[in-house]
């Protein structure tokens, strides 16, 4: 049986402020917390050792409280979030957090945040998006260096080549995913990686999104505009290695996604768009793990751009 505990204006020191002036001395916050949680052995046993302890909830938020020093009420509830769930056997948290004394001049109450969220959801918000199964798979073939993420999306791809150590750029048309990659990549410490607003089907012959022979790697993943194969290759640097994966025709046919056939490989089209690559990897099938919706009819490609030869270019 889930029953509820709540905690209503628990009030402690803490350092928050956008400003570093503000962020110099603690200031009284409070804190309201909701937890759901199973109550009916404590209910059965009588026994605080069965229950959810409200005075270590309080504790902990007080310790936890007093050690941080963030800039945004919205982190400081985070860390807090993130602390009842890996300590506590709570099933959905609500919290308000907030600014007793707001140094703001027509405010004469609080100010502050609340966030709720269950069990499930926050070990997913916690996890972040998942890289592509193929780019996991395919790592050992990408050569380290300067990594470029097409059409980057929600950045999951982006994320993991920064965090494997790559200088990764993420371009994409959409101008507020690109701001939250950004913010996401700072949270993370990854200094590696840059994220910018691009619209890659627009009318121009001009590319400079794409320089000449200025990337190692090169990754699209689901993602199809054929005008850009000749730029995508010419920003390969000699021996860059293009990841390639999106839906092939039967996908569509048999699936109807995505909405146009347009928008799928046909068979064999993507070797014909890269045929002067030379071929690592390359499989038409059904693939699981592909796009995170279950499994679906991709084409998958490694393929390297010609260079000198490196014997060669090692015995010099």
């Amino acid at each position: 049986m889930a029953g509820k505990i709540i905690i209503e204006r628990l009030e402690f020191q803490g350092r928050c402020g956008v400003t570093s002036e503000e962020r110099r001395r603690p200031q009284p916050l409070a804190v309201d917390l909701e937890l759901t949680c199973q109550t009916e052995p404590a209910a059965a046993s009588d026994d605080i050792h069965s229950a959810v302890d409200y005075a270590q909830v309080a504790d902990r938020v007080l310790a936890v409280g007093a050690t941080q020093n963030c800039a945004l009420l919205e982190t400081f509830a985070e860390r807090l979030l993130a602390m009842l769930f890996s300590e506590f056997p709570v099933e959905w948290a609500k919290i308000w957090l907030r600014k007793l004394e707001p140094p703001l001049k027509h405010v004469t109450g609080s100010v502050g945040v609340q966030l709720e969220r269950s069990r499930l959801l926050h070990h997913i918000h916690d996890a972040g998006p998942t890289p592509a199964r193929f780019l996991v798979q395919q790592l050992h073939r990408l050569p380290k260096g300067k990594a470029l993420d097409v059409a980057a999306g929600a950045g999951r791809n982006a994320l993991y080549l920064a965090a494997q150590g790559f200088h990764v750029d993420a371009i994409d048309r959409d101008e507020a995913a690109m701001v939250h990659l950004a913010a996401t990549a700072k949270q993370r410490n990854l200094p590696n990686l840059t994220a910018r607003t691009v619209d890659l089907e627009r009318a121009t012959d001009e590319r400079p999104e794409f320089p000449k022979q200025e990337y190692d790697v090169i990754a699209v993943f689901f993602y199809l505009h054929r005008a850009l194969f000749p730029a995508l290759l010419e920003s390969l640097k000699p021996h860059g290695v293009l990841i390639y994966e999106t839906f092939i025709i039967d996908n569509y046919l048999r699936h109807h996604h995505p909405r146009r056939w347009e928008f799928c490989l046909a068979h064999n089209e993507l070797l014909r768009l890269t045929s002067t690559l030379r071929v690592l990897s390359y499989d038409e099938d059904e693939h699981n793990g592909s796009h995170g919706q279950g499994p679906a009819y991709t084409a998958q490609l490694v393929a390297q751009q010609a260079g000198p030869s490196r014997l060669l270019h090692e015995a010099t």
